[in-house]
């Protein structure tokens, strides 16, 4: 398991340690269950992720910009998707489509996930990048391209998390899931929530859940 470090500043360290445990353990009064991922969200530095005007709110519940018009989700919803997706189970071999600033590829890696993570804009996965290796969190697979089509040289995949909302559940991204694995996304446009699918021998079991507001998936390359 990859080991999380945070800013070389001794004092703003320690500062960051403390908020991050007091983070973790809101996400507990907020049911968050699985230890892994409040351990994970307790080691991984989010300031790290964020611009560095925006330090400051870092491990407050809140999504904050991170340029091109996207998101650093909150960390509520960051921990209540890894959960639904490893909960129960070893985390396996995850796709993740929507890098963004590495943030949820990084909470990933935390848990023991081998992780592959798929980002459009080539400027936000340069940018995830360098903030994973500030993390030392260097071991994420990270690839520029068309999260629709997601990887299929590299499928099956334990579990999918999308970080981008779908107007209808990716074809593709089922076809890559391994059987008994799981796939958490954001669906919808105006209103979105949460979707668990669950692949099973006899079918694709579909759980609807929380509300969200995430940024659209689109397609393409940048």
């Amino acid at each position: 398991m990859a080991t999380a470090v945070s800013q070389p500043t001794a004092a703003w360290g320690m500062l960051s340690e403390r908020t991050r445990l007091r983070m973790s353990e809101r996400l507990r009064q907020r049911g968050i269950c699985d230890e892994r991922v409040l351990t994970a969200m307790s080691q991984v530095p989010r300031h790290l992720f964020v611009d560095e005007a925006l330090a400051s709110r870092a491990y407050d519940d809140v999504s904050l910009p991170i340029g091109h018009g996207q998101t650093i989700s909150q960390p509520f919803t960051v921990a209540r998707m890894t959960e639904l997706l490893i909960t129960g189970r070893a985390p396996g071999r995850i796709l993740e489509i929507g890098t963004g600033c590495g943030y949820q590829s990084a909470v990933l890696l935390q848990t023991g996930a081998e992780v592959y993570s798929i980002e459009r804009q080539g400027a936000l996965l340069e940018k995830a990048r360098r903030n994973l290796r500030a993390a030392r969190l260097i071991h994420a697979r990270l690839l520029h391209g068309d999260g629709h089509a997601g990887l299929p040289e590299t499928a099956p995949f334990d579990g999918i998390i999308m970080t981008c909302a779908a107007s209808t559940v990716p074809a593709l991204l089922l076809e890559q899931l391994a059987e008994n694995g799981r796939m958490i996304m954001p669906l919808g446009e105006q209103e979105q929530h949460l979707l668990l699918l669950e692949k099973t021998a006899s079918g694709i079991r579909q759980t609807r859940l929380d509300p969200v507001k995430f940024v659209p998936l689109l397609p393409g390359r940048i």
